[in-house]
């Protein structure tokens, strides 16, 4: 399957294209656009991994894809042998990465479907499996579609609208999910501006939100993460509206690590703070944030910058990717069936029950 994507110039960032896996390496724009063939299990998790397909919902939607390449040289395995090994390697594909939950929801429901197939023979459930990736596909690109139609109202004319690193199209394979309001806004020719924070320590934002922003025609300024309060307190800011990688079932959030204080500064100046979140990101068994694993990454991303050292020989650092902001610091989530207002336990899963996650 491919979606449309919505710059000319930029290829979709996941791609099925008669048996063959295309991603487009995000770690290599704004400056190159490289579409990787991606031929293997190892090579799926290296991508996943190293972030070269990187947002919950493109994770997902990768990681469907990803098993059925994986399971592609056992298609002459029998029955019993196939379903042994594909359950090995969604485990193995599953350790990618901790925090998005989307990573073992898709394979999870991977792993459902082949267990409700009666298939005759490998072939046959691997065909199964391909066909519940492509539903993985096509659902994520009509959660985007829906948290925009949902989100677009909260976007007035003259706002100042921040974001923090990329949930956009670029961390899906539809409009995005923070920035699906944003897109939906700018087609209906509401003036507005954007200010997206540069997000250290791999600059997500800089490369991916504001190119994908830039190159959709839409205003926005790129502002370094420590000036987002500054620009909070001379009212440049009217609506914050961010991504999540994973939500527990009482509304605490996991998202790109300096969230956290953006949620602060928020409720410190009064400024709305809404979670674009489709149904995909929801975890209802993980209680509360504290439940969260967040995943620490190596000490030389933040030691070094393109390759170049910038910090002293031997220096200790930390790097998580994610933090976790409580509830309580939530105006709302916005998801594909409309926004959610506390208190969240109750309004997400009377909205969601039904949903994978909440199983």
């Amino acid at each position: 399957m491919v979606s449309q994507p919505l710059f000319p110039t930029l290829a979709p960032t996941i791609e099925w294209r008669d048996g063959d896996l295309l991603l487009l390496d995000q770690t290599r724009l704004p400056l190159e656009i490289v579409v990787e063939h991606v031929a293997d299990a190892a090579s799926v998790w290296r991508a996943i991994h190293e972030l070269r397909v990187r947002g919950a919902p493109a994770i997902g939607v990768a990681a469907g894809y990803g098993l059925c390449v994986a399971m592609q040289d056992a298609r002459e395995l029998s029955l019993a042998q196939f379903r042994s090994e594909l359950e090995r390697r969604a485990a193995w594909l599953d350790t990618a990465r901790p925090t998005a939950v989307n990573l073992s929801w898709s394979l999870k429901r991977m792993l459902r479907r082949a267990r409700e197939c009666n298939a005759q023979d490998s072939a046959l459930l691997y065909d199964a499996l391909v066909d519940e990736a492509r539903r993985i596909h096509e659902e994520d690109i009509a959660l985007c579609e829906g948290i925009g139609v949902h989100g677009m109202p909260l976007i007035r004319p003259g706002d100042g609208v921040l974001t923090h690193c990329n949930a956009g199209a670029l961390a899906t394979t539809g409009l995005g999910t923070a920035t699906a309001p944003i897109y939906a806004a700018h087609r209906a020719g509401i003036a507005f501006k954007v200010f997206a924070d540069e997000t250290r320590p791999l600059l997500q934002s800089a490369r991916l939100t504001a190119f994908e922003l830039q190159q959709a025609g839409v205003d926005v300024t790129l502002i370094m993460d420590g000036a987002a309060a500054s620009m909070m307190s001379q009212g440049l800011v009217d609506l914050i509206i961010v991504g999540t990688d994973r939500v527990a079932a009482n509304g605490d959030f996991a998202n790109k690590i300096g969230t956290l204080g953006l949620a602060i500064a928020a409720r410190h100046y009064d400024i709305p703070f809404y979670v674009a979140c489709p149904s995909s990101t929801l975890d209802f068994h993980t209680a509360t944030g504290a439940q969260i694993e967040i995943e620490e990454r190596r000490d030389t991303e933040v030691t070094h910058l393109a390759g170049q050292r910038i910090a002293p020989q031997g220096i200790k650092a930390r790097n998580p990717a994610f933090d976790v902001t409580p509830h309580a610091l939530v105006t709302g989530f916005i998801t594909e069936r409309g926004i959610v207002r506390a208190p969240f336990e109750r309004s997400l899963k009377s909205l969601f029950a039904a949903e994978g996650n909440a199983a």
